[in-house]
């Protein structure tokens, strides 16, 4: 992409990161962590000015270039206390779902107790995911070769499922390409959540 995706704008207000936590702000879940890697002082300074309210904790993957994997186990590491019942996992290169999509996973989870709980629209599924405590351990112990992935799709349910008429739950940017197609999305879609 050229830069870092999580400082990369989707607005006037946002980034990819800020936006991410601003979402789960909004839909009022508790404690949001972000795992820095790559150039954590440069994003972790874009975030202390983005004014967010509140603002989410930062930690730090050292071994980043580990993969994915090794920076879920740190921000896992980093809020995994008795009364932590499950972690919604996203990766910055999705930062368009909504809220309602956050309350909607949130409360499939509070219904069920599945130990995966993702959107799903037209047989894709996508972010945020929700993680029940009970694969923590599952996680800890993931080959790193195939990351979290693995765990994830052996613990899939039509129980932890939730349908969401929401295209940015489903949206990865990856190239630039896909960032200008994200960008007309975002300003056809403006004040939709």
């Amino acid at each position: 992409m050229g830069r870092l995706k999580a400082t990369l704008p989707l607005d006037d207000r946002d980034t990819f990161l800020t936006r991410i936590v601003r979402t789960f702000n909004e839909a009022l879940v508790a404690n949001v962590t972000v795992v820095l890697g790559y150039e954590a002082a440069a994003v972790s300074l874009a975030v202390g000015r983005s004014g967010l309210a509140p603002s989410p904790s930062l930690v730090v993957n050292a071994g980043y270039d580990e993969g994915q994997l090794s920076s879920l186990l740190v921000g896992l590491n980093a809020v995994d206390r008795p009364e932590v019942e499950g972690i919604f996992l996203t990766l910055v290169d999705a930062p368009l779902f909504s809220a309602a999509t956050v309350r909607a996973l949130v409360d499939r989870y509070d219904a069920t107790r599945a130990p995966i709980v993702r959107p799903v629209s037209r047989g894709e599924h996508g972010h945020p995911v929700l993680i029940d405590r009970m694969l923590f351990d599952a996680l800890r112990g993931a080959d790193p070769s195939h990351g979290a992935k693995s765990i994830v799709r052996g613990h899939v349910s039509t129980q932890g499922d939730v349908e969401v008429d929401d295209e940015g739950a489903f949206m990865d940017i990856d190239t630039p390409d896909d960032y200008q197609k994200a960008m007309t999305w975002m300003r056809q879609h403006q004040g939709r959540s």
